[in-house]
């Protein structure tokens, strides 16, 4: 039995989910049965390097579950014939970001106790990727995928399309070139942008200029860039795309756009500094709305997409099991900031 325990490193799901969704995948092949004594604590933590706590978290959680029971002077056994076969989801994210957080925290609350998680980080990295791909050793029923990558994108393509695409859901870049039927839950990022600008019009009139600060090392979709000059074309408003704040002159009447957080923060200090009245004298939109925002500076202004919804609606798509392809909403958040 310490031979069907394995505990992947790369993994994100914590040891002691691994270590009870091994047992449970065990019992379902048929390969654990019914009355057999589980590993002690001792051997399994000594085996697989894991802290007895750990392992005593994972029996513990299969206790609750009533899929083993423990006798005191014995240890643990197995209680049920069979566990009926739920869901076994490999998740990948690109990193992970407080809106991340929100998309899994709503992935893993929809899909509940009707299926097992691993859960898997690759820091937009597509050689991080691919190794995690192809070492992946379950049978998953569903694989579901945040496709961002600094580079390599064209790899990424090939890799994703040799996936079985029954099993495939993309979650948040919907990758031009994917093949086949499959579901996915996206964003627009050209036309996002461009109408939640449209949305931020009247409030963008009273500056006499727009700067995107989009650094050229960014995994962001450039379509953003393009999404945001059609917009300042088509409404006649003088704009400027920045790939540093380093290098920028901070000024009355300019509103800037910030994609990453770490730019947020500079742009914020550096007007503390300067002694501008930010929302009068300067504005900020920044991308993708988290729950520091609302309190930043009496508030900033964002657009960004509903990530609950994102990581809610990739939970129904593998619930439902539909191959269909679902854009996600997107909006501009008024604040004091614009």
């Amino acid at each position: 039995m310490l031979q069907l325990i394995q505990i992947d490193e790369f993994s994100s799901t914590p040891k002691y989910r691994q270590l009870a969704n091994a047992i449970i995948e065990g019992i379902q092949q048929g390969k654990i049965h019914k009355g057999e004594l589980l590993p002690s604590i001792n051997e399994v933590s000594f085996e697989h390097f894991m802290a007895r706590i750990t392992v005593e978290k994972g029996y513990n959680y299969l206790k609750q579950q009533g899929i083993i029971d423990s006798v005191r002077g014995k240890g643990f056994y197995i209680k049920v014939d069979e566990v009926p076969r739920n869901l076994r989801i490999f998740l990948l994210f690109n990193k992970l970001s407080v809106h991340k957080k929100i998309i899994y925290d709503a992935f893993v609350k929809a899909i509940g106790d009707q299926g097992s998680i691993d859960f898997y980080i690759y820091n937009n990295d597509f050689n991080l990727f691919k190794k995690i791909v192809d070492s992946r050793d379950r049978d998953y029923t569903h694989m579901v995928l945040i496709p961002h990558f600094m580079e390599g994108e064209e790899m990424a393509i090939d890799l994703i399309n040799s996936l079985p695409k029954e099993k495939l859901v993309l979650l948040d870049k919907l990758l031009p070139g994917i093949q086949g039927k499959f579901g996915a839950v996206y964003e627009d990022f050209e036309h996002d942008i461009y109408q939640s600008l449209q949305q931020a019009k009247e409030s963008l009139a009273t500056y006499q200029q727009i700067r995107l600060v989009f650094p050229t090392q960014s995994y962001y979709p450039k379509e953003i860039v393009q999404g945001f000059i059609n917009f300042c074309r088509d409404y006649a408003f003088e704009y400027e795309v920045v790939e540093s704040l380093s290098d920028v002159s901070l000024g009355s009447g300019q509103v800037y756009i910030t994609v990453m957080e770490d730019d947020l923060l500079i742009l914020l200090e550096r007007i503390r500094n300067e002694s501008l009245q930010l929302g009068k004298e300067i504005g900020i939109i920044s991308y993708n709305e988290t729950p520091i925002k609302r309190l930043l500076f009496d508030g900033i202004s964002t657009i960004s997409t509903d990530f609950e919804i994102l990581g809610r609606k990739a939970a129904e798509l593998v619930l439902s099991n539909e191959r269909v392809k679902w854009q996600n909403p997107f909006v501009f958040i008024s604040r004091a900031s614009l």
